[in-house]
């Protein structure tokens, strides 16, 4: 085959591996399975109607979703995961873990790497114009400091991103 198309499965993840610390204290690597096409698409659509709401103007207080629905959200989510997740993580974490699963299936792995590194925290996630400049100025001229605790964390990553490094 001259030219053409990839194969799918050597650019596109089907599973999602999160290290994630427990209630107990110890560090785990949960595996999140991608979703069937149908559960994608219920996924989409209720994200999409939280963004719409957002741009229409809604009031931020308004409830997207009522909880029995953000459950079967996240379960969707976090597919055969979730009753492990959910046993062995606070409530916190499990949200967490669910919302970077939520962004993995409507946005992609990238997307779901930033705000599992920004701590969930929206507004490190598209940091205005001006801190986007300085950070980068600031990147170019300042050397990278290495651990000073002698221990790294392991990042998030999809099962073809890993096989693609190898």
């Amino acid at each position: 085959m001259a030219g053409g198309f990839k194969v799918l499965d050597e650019f596109l993840g089907d599973s999602l591996d999160l290290p994630i610390k427990c209630k107990d204290g110890t560090v785990r690597t949960f595996h999140i399975p991608a979703c069937s096409a149908e559960d994608g698409l219920r996924v989409q659509s209720l994200v999409e109607s939280g963004a719409r709401m957002a741009t229409d103007g809604t009031p931020m207080d308004t409830e997207v979703l009522d909880d029995a629905a953000e459950m079967d959200l996240y379960r969707i989510a976090l597919g055969s995961a979730h009753d492990d997740l959910f046993a062995n993580l606070d409530w916190p974490r499990f949200k967490h873990v669910a919302m970077t699963a939520v962004l993995w299936i409507t946005a992609g792995i990238d997307t779901a790497e930033q705000y599992w590194n920004a701590d969930g925290d929206p507004s490190q996630l598209a940091p205005n114009r001006a801190a986007r400049r300085a950070s980068s100025a600031a990147a170019k001229s300042t050397p990278r400091r290495g651990s000073t605790s002698g221990t790294s964390t392991p990042r998030a990553t999809s099962r073809a991103r890993k096989a693609a490094k190898t």
